[in-house]
């Protein structure tokens, strides 16, 4: 799901193991051929921002106190004494106001404020570029009152505390007519953003965004008149209202996703959604997608949240506006299980957040529960899903919003992948240190075989600069920038004994990272290029693999065992060997001889082998 799922992570592990099969008539229907995948999908590194706490570059519009609302209680207003909390603070360092309202670091945390923007990212557009990144998917940048943005307020407004002019932007949302679009103006940050597409753009830099169709918060200009007006309320239908009752502190009862007050769920019709929330969303889709007429200047995409907790027949009619709007758009539905195959058609999304890969890729890497043999077929089976172009365009992501992060991932694991992995359901015993060294090549190994595999990679924010942690909430802390002093992490969320971590900036990671994106960008093969599995060894923990395109062919060497390994195999296409490989770190050049290579892989690392000119 999306978030909260540190506090839902039972009912997760519930619904991951006993979800329903799609309705058969459903997948009979669905037809994939990737006619609805742009090219450009096929070829990007994905970055995904928290914006919140990406950077921030413009202190004036920090959120203030009565605009800070807790995402699992009811109202607006943050505790006395809150304040903006220090970027470059020791993670678990609680505050004095913290320290005042509770005794518990995980009880407020969500109250906290870091004051990310979107001027933040603007400025740090050269970074991404520099790393290689040419696609960002944003977590919500809708006007809200969570730190997430999940729980929107206004879908067509981006949120005015990433903006330059909080109250200016306040005062035009003031003078319009919400459920009308004729009447909405562009306020100072939804120009901001639309600035920031234009720059990403000039970097060839494509930009989607997340779209939270299924619920609101309880902020959210409909629910807000509901609570005001009670069921003579024009919108008193919109939500799934149990009951109106004086007596009750909103005046009505409903329900909320999953049960949470704060996230009130839209009224669903059958397999759609009542038609007038439908013909907002559109409104908004439009806004988004086509600024004032102009699909240049808007959006590329979209990733829709909580996918299958809407029905199909929404989901299409939606898709039709979207590549009526532009043919080049490209969506990612989140779906964390088989259900992939019945959501990815060509009249549905182009490819979901490839959570399915993470599992198995987890699996063998991490947790160590699959050969290297179990491990190829996991991942061919997944291919044999979809069609190339779709298996290209998926988003492959280790770790993300929803997830530890991957350096925390190889500290605990003993773990599997989302399974008991929140600091909070395994009896306190977490570890939260820095990853050492040997688990920092872990990490590399792990985004060499993500940015080698069939699939689009996608990085967390911070990845890539060394951030740990552990699940939601601690898997959002402020971003690492070299050119900041970060306090020592000392503290422990449980007041536990734990060793100092340094916390700075890992510009040998980072470099990494960069050197894989020009990797990357050099082989069409890794981009688009059909694979094979030339070679596993069990017993060793190796596996080779082959991609390649009509011109270019990359054989990619991967070791996850202690040992230094030497194998011998055939890295043949259509039958065909070539005669020497190049090796795309180090320049060494090795012999093929009698269409067999033979080659010593290291312990724990990976090579990279190209045929031809680079």
């Amino acid at each position: 799901m999306s978030y909260f799922l540190a506090m839902a992570g039972m009912m997760l592990a519930t619904l991951l193991i006993s979800c329903e099969s799609p309705e058969p008539a459903h997948e009979t229907e669905r037809v994939q051929t990737g006619a609805n995948i742009p090219d450009w999908a096929q070829n990007v590194v994905w970055y995904q921002i928290f914006p919140e706490r990406f950077h921030n570059a413009d202190p004036a519009n920090d959120p203030v106190a009565e605009r800070v609302g807790d995402p699992h209680g009811y109202d607006l207003g943050a505790p006395e004494g809150w304040e903006i909390s220090p970027w470059t603070g020791d993670w678990y360092q609680r505050s004095e106001w913290e320290q005042r309202v509770g005794p518990e670091f995980y009880d407020f945390v969500y109250t906290r404020r870091y004051g990310g923007d979107l001027q933040g990212v603007i400025d740090r557009l050269d970074y991404l570029e520099d790393l290689g990144v040419t696609a960002i998917y944003f977590n919500p940048v809708f006007d809200a009152v969570s730190l997430h943005k999940y729980d929107a307020s206004h879908y067509h407004h981006i949120d005015r505390h990433f903006g330059p002019d909080p109250e200016g932007d306040w005062e035009i949302m003031q003078q319009e007519d919400p459920n009308d679009p004729d009447t909405w103006q562009w306020t100072s940050a939804d120009k901001l953003f639309l600035d920031l597409l234009e720059q990403a753009r000039e970097r060839n830099i494509r930009v989607i965004i997340d779209g939270v169709w299924n619920h609101t918060g309880r902020d959210f200009w409909a629910f807000r008149d509901i609570r005001e007006h009670g069921e003579v309320s024009a919108y008193s239908d919109w939500y799934k209202i149990t009951r109106f009752d004086e007596s009750l502190d909103d005046g009505f009862e409903y329900e909320g996703w999953w049960g949470y007050p704060g996230l009130p769920e839209f009224t669903e019709d059958g397999d759609d959604i009542h038609p007038e929330v439908k013909q907002h969303i559109f409104d908004v889709t439009r806004r988004w997608m086509a600024p004032d007429g102009d699909v240049s200047r808007g959006v590329d995409g979209w990733r829709l949240d909580v996918v299958e907790e809407l029905g199909k027949d929404f989901w299409r009619d939606w898709h039709n506006l979207v590549y009526e709007l532009n043919p080049e758009a490209f969506t990612v539905a989140e779906i964390w299980d088989d259900a992939a195959r019945d959501y990815v058609g060509d009249d549905l999304f182009g490819v979901v957040m490839n959570y399915r890969w993470a599992y198995a890729t987890h699996a063998f890497f991490i947790h160590q529960t699959l050969t290297a043999s179990e491990f190829g077929d996991r991942l061919t089976g997944l291919l044999d899903d979809f069609p190339q172009q779709v298996n290209a365009a998926m988003q492959n992501l280790m770790d993300g919003h929803d997830t530890e992060r991957l350096a925390s991932m190889i500290v605990n694991n003993e773990h599997a992948y989302k399974e008991m992995s929140k600091i909070r359901d395994i009896d306190n015993t977490y570890d939260v240190r820095a990853p050492d060294a040997d688990e920092r090549q872990v990490q590399r190994l792990i985004s060499l075989f993500q940015y080698t595999w069939t699939g689009a990679p996608m990085v967390f924010y911070g990845t890539e600069a060394g951030l740990w942690g552990a699940d939601d909430p601690d898997d959002r802390k402020p971003m690492l920038w070299p050119e900041f002093d970060y306090d020592d992490e000392v503290n422990h969320p449980y007041s536990r004994n734990r060793p100092r971590d340094t916390v700075a900036f890992d510009h040998d990671l980072h470099a990494w990272y960069t050197e894989l994106g020009r990797l990357r960008a050099d082989h069409r093969a890794l981009r688009t290029g059909d694979v094979s599995l030339a070679a596993t060894d069990d017993g060793a923990g190796v596996l080779a693999f082959v991609r390649h395109t009509d011109d270019d062919l990359v054989v990619v060497l991967i070791n996850r065992g202690e040992e230094a390994h030497e194998l011998s195999f055939s890295p043949h296409v259509g039958g065909h060997a070539p005669g020497q490989v190049t090796c795309h770190f180090t320049g060494d050049t090795h012999v093929v001889e009698d269409g067999r290579l033979k080659i010593e892989i290291p312990g724990v690392s990976g090579m990279v082998l190209y045929s031809g000119q680079q």
